[in-house]
């Protein structure tokens, strides 16, 4: 919240991908009231949780949560939007959900200008993996052989071919990462 709160327009529409249960969706558009904060997941579960929080807790800038695959391009809504957030989808998912988020952020943030924030775990050249992240890149890679922590340099060159700029690395807690970039 500390680096939404230092990052995000004041006022705007935010795009949440893979909201999971709505938990942030929930906590992040009571904090910043001058967002309308719109939560997607592919899963229909998470939808379902997403659109009862809402119900019970929500405020009025919480709008409901929408089906929503980055690999089909059909389902994605329209923009623009002022700022696209995605936490812990890039390493449980395969690659091609990656490309498809960032063809979706190159055609719904505002340009230029529009802002893109990931949070997560990821490789990095020159960084050495912390055991934590090791052992979670191989528990996803056992789950499924297309997941795992993604190289940080190959998330930026795919954000780069869709228009969006790397702008800035925060360290997190637990070797998480806040990944901002922006629409050029």
């Amino acid at each position: 919240l500390k680096v939404l709160k230092a990052h995000m327009p004041a006022r705007g529409r935010v795009l949440e991908v893979a909201c999971g249960a709505g938990e942030h969706a929930l906590a992040f558009s009571r904090a910043l009231p001058g967002l309308e904060w719109t939560p997607t997941d592919p899963d229909p579960a998470a939808i379902a949780s997403a659109a009862a929080w809402r119900e019970a807790e929500g405020p009025q800038n919480l709008q409901p949560p929408i089906r929503l695959d980055a690999t089909d391009e059909s389902a994605w809504p329209d923009g623009p939007f002022h700022a696209l957030y995605c936490a812990n989808m890039i390493h449980i998912s395969p690659w091609e959900a990656t490309l498809g988020l960032m063809r979706l952020a190159g055609r719904v943030l505002l340009n230029p200008g529009g802002l893109m924030v990931l949070y997560g775990p990821c490789r990095e050249t020159g960084v050495p993996l912390a055991a934590s992240n090791a052992a979670f890149d191989e528990s996803l890679k056992a789950r499924d052989p297309a997941w795992g922590l993604r190289e940080l340099d190959e998330v930026v060159l795919a954000a780069k071919h869709e228009g969006l700029a790397h702008t800035l690395r925060i360290e997190m807690p637990a070797n998480n990462l806040c990944l901002l970039f922006r629409r050029v």
